[in-house]
């Protein structure tokens, strides 16, 4: 038998998403979970600038209005094989649900990587509609069996603290 006849769940994808895994519990480990969020973010503000140019260009528009963002959102997410969908969506906020992570089960234990889509949706709802406030309510990594995400569209008391604020330029 040679290797390449080996039964092995080696792929790319996966070896990507474990590559990814082990580099934000290296970062919680090290630094500890805000700090490892933090640098997360970093990176997850970054790739969210791509995808709000890469959409907007297909739109072929200057910005979304608040029903593209909310289907971007979904989108995105299911592009990347994440099950979000719209629970809510009105004036003030956009709730979603999810069902399966892009990490899949590799998120589990990895809090951290939940900033991925709490800036990837910032940024895009503030780039489109000029503030947006994340809320991870419930995730996947925290153990739960599904995640709850709460995207506020307007500065406002109902804003709870824990909710990170994005604004747009």
């Amino acid at each position: 038998m040679q290797a390449a006849d080996l039964d092995l769940p080696l792929e790319r994808d996966l070896f990507l998403r474990t590559l990814i895994r082990e580099l934000a519990g290296t970062l919680q480990d090290v630094i500890g979970l805000d700090d490892a969020s933090g640098y997360i973010s970093v990176v997850g503000a970054a790739v969210g600038e791509q995808m709000d140019r890469d959409y907007r260009r297909a739109f072929a528009v200057d910005r979304l209005s608040r029903g593209q963002v909310a289907e971007v959102l979904v989108d995105l997410k299911r592009r990347i094989k994440g099950d979000f969908f719209i629970l809510e969506e009105t004036e003030n906020r956009i709730v979603l649900g999810n069902r399966a992570c892009p990490f899949g089960d590799l998120v589990r234990d990895r809090p951290s990587l939940c900033m991925m889509t709490s800036n990837v949706f910032g940024n895009i709802t503030a780039q489109n509609l000029g503030y947006a406030a994340v809320e991870l309510e419930r995730t996947i990594a925290q153990g739960h069996a599904d995640c709850r995400v709460t995207v506020y569209l307007r500065a406002s008391s109902a804003v709870p603290l824990g909710a990170r604020e994005y604004h747009g330029r």
